[in-house]
């Protein structure tokens, strides 16, 4: 079957499929068709009720009454020659296993930004939220230039995006963990105190849930006053006016501003940068009153460089379903061509 043909099949024709987003506490599973995740199919799963991703996905397609052709799962955790292993959970999981949980034929493995990266040329222009305009990314910078998605969750970490023809390439990466980007004393002594706990601290240590903590901690600790609070009393302390809450903030929008820039003049993504994660989403609506676009930009002669790069939030909270499902689609089309 030639390629054109493929892409004109209609969407029930294509090969019924079971997608899965699997956190650290929690997996949602869904089925698919062609790129287009099942409206209504969509059940989450608690990780401690359960066994193993195997056990999730067959209790799930036993709930659902379906046989897939295919199966796709994104989880948080390195993936390598179709082996996989959560980062805060054991569970390893294999393209063997799951397809002998599922009975299907095709299996994929992907890290969960792998799938937020899949997802990006095949959502709708509601699924964002434009964060910081581009002279030159976003739409503007064309269907096939390179794309750059970073998740600040639990965990942090960020991918390229590229379109080759008509497939998607999201090679996989563990950038969370590259040294922390500090320019001043102030970020100095923050990295002293991060080492003191961490070893050499990686960036994760400051821009996830846990390092919006860890970043508070050490304001107490250096005014000599205050109690480090956990995320959520955090961010209800800065919206009650706490100047300690405030400073931590500030200091975690600048860290990430810097980060991205970075990861910017690396990648050239001239299509666009896409935050997504639970703790991006929090901290989307304040980035630029907060000094994101000022530390995003401090480059220096490159600082008019860096305004061709858009920035923006991923509000679809299943974007990680629909990246699965579009890369069995992809895979499924390059079977049929």
């Amino acid at each position: 079957m030639s390629q054109e043909t493929t892409r004109a099949r209609p969407l029930a024709e294509r090969s019924l499929a079971v997608v899965a987003d699997v956190g650290g506490t929690n997996t949602r599973v869904a089925l698919s068709r062609g790129t287009a995740v099942e409206p209504g199919s969509i059940k989450r799963y608690r990780n401690a009720d359960n066994a193993s991703l195997e056990a999730v996905l067959s209790r799930y397609l036993d709930e659902v009454d379906a046989r897939p052709e295919a199966a796709c799962v994104a989880i948080a955790g390195p993936v390598r020659d179709g082996v996989g292993r959560l980062t805060n959970l054991d569970w390893e999981m294999s393209r063997d296993s799951i397809g002998a949980a599922t009975g299907a034929a095709t299996v994929a493995i992907l890290n969960d930004l792998q799938a937020q990266g899949h997802a990006l040329p095949f959502a709708s222009a509601d699924s964002f939220e434009e964060i910081l305009p581009g002279t030159h990314g976003g739409t503007q910078g064309g269907a096939h230039a390179a794309k750059l998605v970073i998740g600040v969750g639990t965990g942090l970490n960020a991918a390229l995006v590229y379109r080759l023809g008509d497939r998607t390439l999201v090679p996989p990466a563990e950038a969370g963990h590259v040294s922390l980007p500090v320019q001043s004393e102030e970020e100095l002594r923050l990295l002293a105190w991060l080492a003191r706990k961490h070893g050499t601290p990686g960036v994760e240590e400051v821009l996830s849930g846990r390092g919006f903590a860890n970043l508070h901690a050490w304001i107490c600790l250096e005014d000599g006053s205050g109690t480090p609070l956990a995320p959520d009393a955090l961010m209800q302390a800065f919206h009650a006016g706490d100047p300690q809450a405030a400073r931590a903030v500030a200091l975690f929008v600048r860290l990430l501003g810097r980060y991205a820039g970075n990861l910017a003049l690396i990648a050239l993504p001239f299509g666009g940068i896409y935050f997504c994660g639970g703790v991006a989403r929090h901290f989307g609506p304040m980035l630029c009153a907060q000094g994101f676009a000022e530390a995003f930009r401090d480059k220096g002669r490159f600082g008019p460089f860096m305004e061709q790069f858009a920035v923006s939030l991923v509000t679809d909270d299943y974007a990680a379903l629909s990246g699965c499902a579009a890369h069995l689609a992809e895979l499924e089309t390059a079977q049929d061509a």
